[in-house]
């Protein structure tokens, strides 16, 4: 299986006054020009999968983090936890250290779960302050990726999926967490038998405990609508992947490619989303960074919050 590795703005105003017969009234002017700017900045808001920047979480998961929070964004999904820890901090430290930033763990991706070790990584997501655990592929062995054609798929069935992420559920409701599947381009596509994947999970998985985090991009590479998703089954797609698609069909920052945000923005409410992250699985020679900025500004011009 593979494994996922795994803002405040800060804001200096220097204001330099001269000492001249008119000083007070430049003072003032300086001051209503300060204020001003303030009021146009943006508040932090929008999130990041970290996933994004695993590279430099990988070295340097503090000075990454504090980039992550000076690029605006308010909350992350965590994306690395190894032997009890998310990116070598343990749980109630990762949580303080992102405080210290402004920023919170939103949700984690945690595709090392199984039945047996769930109840640890479920009691680490909650101490590390994270709502919403997220399994992003299927679990267990049953994910495969095709290396030659580049193809993922799953390996059993989808009731044996649909049953191991109901328990898994259960388990994340008892322990007050919420647990969301997330989705790549094959669970929208008919399998063998002709079953589409996302939509058994949606309609076998009890929508009490366990609900759907849909990246966007994948929907897209796979053909699928977003919109006659949220309008067949409202309310269970409580988070979006926001990340965009250029003209070779690669992922792209926010904002630079074709998928049509403003649209899909306008049904948040009937999909039921409450949060949403930025991600891009690979930048293709764009500094993560750079690429994270970028779509931040976009996420602004389209209109997100």
């Amino acid at each position: 299986m593979k494994r996922h590795l795994f803002l405040s703005f800060t804001f200096l105003l220097a204001l330099v006054l001269g000492f001249t017969s008119c000083s007070t009234k430049k003072s003032n002017e300086g001051n209503a020009e300060a204020a001003d700017t303030v009021q146009a900045m943006p508040a932090s808001f929008g999130g990041l999968a970290l996933y994004t920047v695993r590279d430099s979480m990988a070295t340097d998961p503090k000075a990454t983090l504090q980039a992550v929070a000076d690029a605006g964004y308010a909350y992350v999904e965590a994306a690395n936890y190894e032997e009890g820890k998310f990116y070598g901090m343990v749980p109630a430290d990762f949580k303080a250290y992102l405080a210290t930033l402004g920023l919170t763990a939103k949700s984690a991706h945690m595709g090392m779960v199984t039945l047996e070790n769930a109840d640890q990584l479920i009691a680490d997501t909650k101490a590390a302050g994270i709502e919403y655990f997220v399994i992003p592929v299927p679990p267990m062995g049953m994910f495969t990726f095709n290396r030659e054609e580049r193809t993922m798929g799953m390996k059993g069935t989808p009731a044996e999926l649909a049953t191991i992420i109901n328990t898994l559920g259960e388990k994340c409701k008892a322990a007050g967490l919420k647990l969301l599947y997330h989705n790549h381009d094959f669970e929208f596509k008919p399998m063998e038998d002709g079953t589409v994947l996302i939509d058994y999970l949606l309609e076998n998985c009890n929508a009490d405990v366990v609900n759907f985090q849909m990246d966007l991009f994948w929907v897209t590479k796979a053909d699928a609508d977003p919109l006659a998703y949220f309008e067949k089954y409202p309310g269970r797609i409580k988070a979006w992947h926001v990340k965009d698609m250029n003209a070779e069909g690669n992922f792209a920052p926010v904002g630079t490619g074709s998928i049509d945000f403003k649209k899909i923005l306008a049904a948040k409410a009937q999909s039921g989303m409450e949060f949403y992250m930025v991600e891009q699985d690979a930048t293709f020679g764009l500094p993560p960074f750079e690429a994270i900025n970028i779509s931040h500004k976009g996420l602004a011009d389209i209109g997100f919050k």
